[in-house]
């Protein structure tokens, strides 16, 4: 196995708040050398990754929807996490959904690729401790420089369409995929080099964010009906619909796009569908699939655990994965 392993927490809205804290401090146990910090409906990604305090881990805090923070306000998170945590912080931005950005939010997604570019480029000078100044089409800043210490980590830009991948070639260390297998990603890497080469600029390391749930027998009892609601949303989204639909499974998607509601897509998706777009299985499942991201030209792997009953806070998960590196 060729690629790295980090962890995200899952954030599983079926599971105590708190328990992200238990797999944090799990994936640290177990000598995962970052564990990535995002948000969802409960706790704020800054507050959450001051909260795990001090570690051997590097955070990467986010994806955070780059229509909601500003550069200055995201540059100001990282670095007070990390002079009060005493780690090295990355950031991870993102567009994010319609529900999150202009339902909970009240704020417009519209220009959110351009602002997904804008953000990255005056992050990138505001996070080394230099003065940001940009008068872009949806971002600008002017004057700021932190006063606290560079949090001296990544810039990572989570990326699907062109102009996100564009953004993180010019921009980024780090791209990050969501929810995609292992063909899916080297068709993506394969348009990242192309885009990188009529750039002039290196291609960047790619991470897959991949959910994760594996046992010496197989996933964790719950594990797999947990992920496979994490599914639903991404049915019928463009991209990823046409990706499921070429893994074989286009009668899902086809009842996606029809408007079925919820409920009953859930119960039609597969369990293959499920392992497509993840770790999951035995340990020489997970060995299979971690080889194929390699094979596909990921470079790291952050796994996304299951927590259930049969397997709180994800913990078998992440130590049987960890044994296979």
């Amino acid at each position: 196995m060729s690629v790295r392993l980090e962890v995200s927490l899952g954030l599983w809205q079926d599971r105590p708040a708190a328990e992200v804290r238990a797999t944090a401090a799990a994936a640290e146990r177990a000598g995962y050398p970052c564990v990535w910090v995002g948000e969802m409906a409960t706790y704020d990604a800054f507050a959450l990754a001051t909260a795990l305090g001090p570690g051997p881990a590097e955070l990467v805090v986010g994806p955070l929807a780059v229509t909601v923070r500003d550069p200055a306000m995201v540059a100001v998170g990282a670095a007070s996490v990390a002079d009060l945590t005493g780690r090295r912080v990355s950031v991870a931005l993102g567009t994010s959904s319609t529900v999150v950005v202009e339902r909970w939010h009240g704020r417009s997604r519209r220009g959110s690729a351009t602002a997904l570019a804008e953000s990255a480029q005056v992050l990138r000078t505001l996070l080394a401790g230099g003065r940001g100044e940009l008068a872009g089409e949806v971002v600008s800043t002017s004057g700021y420089r932190l006063r606290l210490a560079p949090p001296g980590g990544r810039l990572v830009v989570a990326a699907f369409g062109d102009r996100a991948l564009r953004a993180a070639v010019l921009h980024a260390d780090q791209l990050v995929l969501n929810l995609v297998g292992p063909d899916l990603a080297a068709r993506l890497v394969a348009r990242c080099r192309e885009i990188a080469g009529g750039l002039g600029r290196p291609l960047p390391e790619v991470a897959v964010w991949s959910p994760a749930a594996v046992g010496p027998d197989g996933p964790p009892a719950g594990a797999v009906d947990q992920l496979r609601r994490g599914l639903v949303p991404y049915l019928a989204a463009p991209g990823y619909a046409e990706a499921f639909e070429r893994a074989g499974f286009g009668d899902v998607v086809a009842r996606a796009r029809a408007g079925a509601p919820p409920a009953e897509l859930l119960a039609e998706v597969p369990d293959a569908m499920v392992a497509s777009v993840g770790v999951v299985g035995t340990p020489d499942d997970a060995r299979a699939a971690l080889a194929a991201y390699a094979d596909a030209g990921v470079g790291t792997v952050v796994l996304v655990p299951a927590c259930t009953d049969a397997d709180p806070a994800g913990v078998g998960t992440l130590q049987t994965v960890r044994g296979l590196a």
